[in-house]
């Protein structure tokens, strides 16, 4: 949007400490917009061995509000993002599957509860730092884009986010080529964030790690890690929902050659896995969604498009053959492809374009 076009309009922005939402805040400022920044305090509770840091980031948010001489509100998310996000996620791992909760927050809590209120506060747009574009075409279709940067591209994780939010939603990083360069842009500002470490993993568990993060939720449970191949019983665990489709790490059988987990049976608790790295169990020629969200609000036609499995993973050419139910999605590889765990998200693309995607069922 045009400088003239955007100056006055009311923007309600995310700002969450880091340096991509700083730029946003940034820009926005730039291009004319009236910016108020919000802290959304989504998780505060210390985990064993790891105090949250979210005192910090509000710190260092209140320091690039002052800098770029715009309000900064904290909006308390804390009760949404434990119902929607933290035990979904509690409660996916435990019947055996491996959520993305990245994926809830952004249809829950910050496209859900932050853009709710701020429509409701008077905000014409809302805005955050993530790596994607919006295109809203001719009679008013709108598109949920890839972004320039494509190894930052955040679409995967934006798929279930309503035509409708986006359609009202500015993502002022989406068109900048690097992170090295949102970066630099940073520094330019001197917003004085630009050498923060990018935040990795899920954010409420921190350096943790999952794995402490559900056995302080979850009941141990004492089980058998069995050779996929000969039903012999190689080692134990403390849990099968610990254990995720393709994992090699954590597995603690000692010596030998290393093992992969080709599936987990939360109820008999038992982790299947296998030495073969091209065990044919690990691979598969399609897969079937469930819980489908389009964008458009249509389902697309029957045919061929891309499919991405993971963030920062290949766009992979796959046959897509919606369901008559509304709900649910087949999918069919042109070429056996590494098995994707029940729960993750399956993002389909026509180009450019972020169609919606799905859940993959067990």
């Amino acid at each position: 949007m045009s400088t003239s076009a955007s100056r006055g309009k009311r923007v309600f922005a995310g700002l969450s400490g880091g340096v991509d939402s700083a730029l946003a805040c940034a820009l926005l400022v730039e291009r004319g917009y009236d910016v108020t920044a919000v802290y959304m305090r989504n998780w505060s509770r210390d985990l064993p061995g790891f105090k949250c840091a979210w005192a910090d980031d509000l710190a260092d948010a209140e320091r690039v509000a002052v800098t770029l001489g715009i309000d900064l509100e904290v909006w308390d998310c804390e009760a949404e993002y434990k119902a929607t996000v933290v035990d979904y996620l509690v409660d996916a791992y435990a019947r055996g599957y491996t959520p993305n909760p990245d994926v809830m927050c952004n249809q829950t809590v910050k496209f859900g509860t932050f853009a709710e209120r701020a429509f409701a506060a008077g905000a014409d747009y809302v805005a955050t730092g993530h790596y994607a574009r919006v295109a809203v075409d001719p009679g008013a279709a709108v598109r949920l884009m890839r972004a320039a940067d494509e190894h930052k591209d955040q679409t995967y994780f934006l798929w279930r986010v309503g035509a409708d939010v986006l359609a009202r939603t500015l993502f002022p990083v989406g068109d900048v080529p690097s992170k090295a360069e949102v970066r630099r842009m940073c520094a330019e500002r001197g917003l004085g964030v630009e050498a923060k470490p990018d935040s990795d993993g899920i954010c409420f568990v921190g350096p943790v790690g999952i794995r402490t993060f559900l056995l302080d939720t979850l009941e141990r449970r004492a089980g058998d890690v069995v050779e996929w191949e000969t039903g012999r019983v190689l080692g134990h665990h403390d849990g099968a929902f610990l254990f995720t489709v393709g994992q090699r790490k954590g597995l603690d059988l000692g010596g030998g050659p290393a093992r992969y987990v080709v599936s987990t049976d939360v109820r008999k608790n038992v982790v299947y896995v296998t030495a073969d790295h091209q065990s044919p169990a690990l691979f598969c020629d399609g897969l079937v969604l469930e819980d489908t969200r389009w964008i458009g609000g249509a389902e697309p036609a029957a045919g061929e498009y891309l499919v991405r499995t993971r963030h920062t993973g290949p766009l992979t050419p796959v046959h897509v053959e919606p369901g008559t139910d509304g709900s649910t999605a087949r999918l069919a590889f042109f070429e056996p492809q590494r098995r994707v765990a029940p729960g993750q998200s399956a993002v389909i693309y026509d180009g450019l374009t972020c169609l919606g995607g799905g859940l993959v069922a067990m």
